[in-house]
């Protein structure tokens, strides 16, 4: 029997169980496959198979000697059946070997794995990679040469490292193939730009850049030959963490005008409609999340202010011709943790 002929309710519960990194590379075999695989269906399923999970840091400077340390939790479906406590958030023994490394490494996630790419602001080779399965590090094979004050991105199935300084001359670029697990020479970012970003993401197969300074968007591109284009930030304030690519479409939320996204037809920032109940919160972060945006933040909550509730709302994103709606569940309190530990990393990892 073809697998087209299946009914959708066997189609789904067998695509639940395939990795959803394979899900774009199946969604171009047929419409039917890329139709299933787009389904709300399936992503509930995966839910009950508790499949994914977000990995969250949150960075504590020590203001005495200013030893800054991160701090990982995981956010996960429980076990329980209570729509109450339908999700956990539980602290992780995530601990990064490379202890030179004084600034938290640029961190990309590809399926189970975390990649740990070294040199923020001392420059490094170093690559380490974290199995959330057995919550294990291992070394990777080392890049080419030392780079720091760099951007990263992964695209199809390469980790792009682009930009940044190495051995003393700027902008060059090298990517790890994830299948191979080896790292090559990438083409050089043409033309040549400064990629000291406050968030990277990746957007229609490139490595994009986001800058405070400027408030730009640069995208490298790796398929044409690394050219650069760029385009513009809205002018408000926004946080490396409160920024995530769903379907290919990218998400900024802003402190005043709330959570937006880019038309790259129109070449204009919008704003996701629908959301208007939502109240304006500072210090967050989002990420996907069985199908869903999964919008965190931080505020004030326990006696004393000595520590700060960690809150979550999923919003559900549909798209239309008139642009894209969001609709938001009830928040729910997650957890706290103390007051100076700041957001910096919002991941989500698939099985």
């Amino acid at each position: 029997m073809a697998f087209s002929s299946l009914p959708k309710d066997i189609a789904w519960q067998i695509l639940a169980r395939v990795p959803k990194r394979l899900y774009p590379i199946l969604a171009c075999f047929s419409k039917n496959l890329r139709s299933l695989v787009r389904s709300p269906e399936i992503h509930r399923i995966r839910s009950l198979l508790r499949k994914d999970s977000l990995y969250i840091s949150f960075m504590h400077t020590d203001k005495t000697n200013g030893v800054r340390t991160p701090h990982w939790f995981t956010l996960r479906r429980a076990e329980s059946t209570n729509p109450s406590h339908e999700n956990q958030f539980i602290s992780v023994n995530l601990v990064f070997p490379d202890h030179e490394e004084i600034m938290p490494p640029s961190v990309v996630s590809y399926g189970p794995d975390l990649f740990f790419i070294s040199g923020s602001l001392i420059p490094s080779s170093a690559l380490w990679i974290f199995d959330s399965r057995t919550s294990q590090f291992r070394q990777g094979q080392s890049m080419n040469a030392d780079h720091f004050v760099k951007s990263v991105g992964l695209v199809g199935s390469k980790i792009y490292v682009v930009g940044g300084y190495v051995n003393g001359e700027s902008h060059q670029a090298e990517s790890f193939d994830l299948k191979t697990q080896t790292w090559e020479t990438a083409p050089r970012p043409n033309p040549e730009r400064l990629f000291h970003a406050t968030a990277d993401v990746s957007l229609d197969r490139k490595v994009c850049a986001l800058l405070s300074l400027g408030a730009i968007v640069v995208c490298y591109d790796p398929s044409r030959d690394g050219t650069c284009t760029s385009f513009v930030l809205p002018k408000d304030k926004w946080w490396e963490t409160g920024v995530c690519v769903i379907d290919n479409v990218l998400y900024v939320y802003y402190a005043r005008f709330g959570l937006m996204w880019y038309d790259t037809e129109l070449k204009v920032w919008r704003v996701v409609n629908g959301l208007d109940d939502m109240k304006k919160v500072r210090s967050v972060a989002m990420a996907e999340y069985y199908g869903k945006l999964a919008f965190l933040w931080r505020e004030y909550g326990v006696v004393g202010g000595v520590r700060k509730e960690i809150w979550c709302r999923m919003i559900a994103l549909d798209r239309s011709e008139e642009g894209i709606n969001g609709i938001a569940e009830s928040g729910q309190l997650m957890g706290s943790v103390p007051r100076g530990y700041k957001l910096q990393h919002c991941l989500s990892v698939l099985e």
